[in-house]
């Protein structure tokens, strides 16, 4: 059976790609939306707010709550080849609900750490390539702490202190965040959007995603991100590793609640 063909408790059903709010309002945490397939323990809805993962950012955790009030709880959510987002829930959705309306709700102080590290790692990343020609070649974000891999010559104690300082210049100085879609043709003249090598951001009905920090970058990036550099608060390195000859992990952490 196509996973976009799926029947549950005798009633058929048909997916279509599911309509990502995250990408018009990072700060949408919950929303009504109604159930068009499940699957086991997932659920496909026709809208949702969560973010299902990419990017070195992890998908979202919440709940939904069902026309019955009954409530479960969503652990994670994946993006299929036909980008369907399935939630996953830790319990075996009820039988019938295929149809019904639902709220989807985010857990919203693990999402807003996420948008805080997220945008703070585009600062930084933009410092890394401008200033020290690093060029990222890994990233996890995390709700308490995050990491990044640079390909980055030349790598002291010094250079990470003036990171520090860098970035944290850019934060104080309350930069708006906003995001916005340009067509894939555009995208690939821009050599200025991308910080990989090696991964390339996707492309969705021909557009790519763009997230700017108004006066100081702009990126191409899927992800969820604060409303100005201000919200993110202070940033530090608390630890280095040597992952390669020329390639360095740096840990980082903010010290202030957004």
């Amino acid at each position: 059976m196509n996973t976009a063909e799926i029947c549950f408790g005798n009633q058929p059903a048909q997916t279509h790609p599911t309509k990502r709010l995250y990408l018009e309002d990072d700060h949408c945490f919950e929303v009504d939306a109604n159930v068009l397939a499940v699957r086991d323990n997932s659920i496909a809805f026709d809208q949702t707010c969560f973010y299902p993962g990419g990017g070195g950012q992890p998908s979202d955790e919440g709940s939904v709550r069902l026309q019955s009030g009954e409530a479960l709880e969503i652990v994670s959510a994946h993006a299929d080849q036909d980008d369907v987002i399935w939630h996953l829930s830790n319990s075996t959705p009820p039988p019938g609900i295929v149809g019904q309306p639902a709220k989807l709700i985010l857990n919203r102080a693990r999402r807003l750490a996420l948008m805080r590290y997220h945008t703070v790692l585009h600062v930084l990343n933009t410092i890394a390539l401008r200033d020290y020609g690093g060029w990222i070649t890994g990233v996890q974000i995390g709700a308490d702490y995050s990491r990044i891999d640079f390909k980055i010559e030349g790598f002291s104690t010094a250079m990470c202190s003036e990171l520090e300082q860098k970035v944290n210049a850019v934060l104080e100085a309350n930069h708006a965040v906003k995001s916005y879609f340009i067509a894939n043709e555009e995208f690939r003249k821009r050599d200025d959007l991308l910080r990989t090598l090696e991964v390339k951001p996707p492309v969705s009905h021909g557009q790519v995603r763009v997230v700017e920090v108004q006066g100081f970058d702009a990126q191409a990036c899927g992800g969820t991100h604060v409303s100005t550099t201000s919200e993110v608060g202070r940033f530090s390195v608390f630890r280095t590793e040597n992952k390669g000859k020329i390639n360095k992990r740096l840990y980082v952490r903010l010290d202030q609640d957004g």
